[in-house]
């Protein structure tokens, strides 16, 4: 079955939400593997260009708020943990819906896997289009950004669960976010969350 490896540094890390999207749970050490690129750097620095969340602000008024996701870019000297999950042609369509704010981009030359036996196909990860760092800078800049505090904690689960020392290392080498981390309400509930809230 033809397809290929995408590199999740974010909430693609958690087996289980990426497995909402598959369809199917992937398996570590099956066609799940740790891995990591180089020449990226872990960034909160993708805005949603589609949906918004809401929450209080600090005077407790209710307003809308830009969200605000994980990314990567360029970045010489610095290197990003995650891990690789096989994807087919057929789920990818999927996947990509699923990361419609960003770019799918071959870091098959950056990559390296973690336990498992040299990767033949390509491993791509997704970077945030222009279009969406530029409205998590614009909403930033006015103080309408925010991280869904699901969002925020999911990943870090999904660190947790590789061990100690992998999320450690995602904290380590991801500059916190620089807007506030927030309970969002949206209209649509993203059921992902939920597939990876059993823990």
């Amino acid at each position: 079955m033809s397809g290929i490896w995408v590199f999740g540094y974010g909430s693609l890390v958690s087996p289980d939400s990426f497995g909402h999207t598959l369809g199917r749970r992937p398996q570590l050490g099956v066609d799940f593997f740790e891995a990591e690129i180089s020449g990226y750097g872990r960034r909160w620095n993708c805005g949603s260009l589609r949906f918004t969340g809401r929450a209080p602000d600090e005077s407790g008024t209710m307003r809308q708020w830009t969200i605000v996701s994980l990314g990567v870019t360029e970045a010489a000297d610095e290197e990003v943990n995650g891990t690789i999950g096989w994807v087919s042609n057929a789920e990818l369509v999927d996947v990509d819906r699923r990361e419609r704010h960003y770019d799918r981009v071959d870091v098959s030359k950056h990559a390296m896997v973690i336990g498992a036996a040299e990767v033949d196909e390509a491993i791509v990860t997704y970077v945030p289009r222009r279009e969406a760092v530029e409205r998590y800078e614009q909403a930033r800049d006015g103080g309408t950004a925010a991280v869904d505090q699901r969002y925020f904690d999911l990943v870090n689960r999904a660190f947790s669960a590789l061990g100690v020392d992998r999320r450690q290392r995602y904290h380590v080498t991801t500059p916190a976010p620089d807007v506030p981390i927030l309970p969002l309400q949206r209209d649509v509930e993203p059921t992902r969350y939920a597939a990876a809230e059993h823990d």
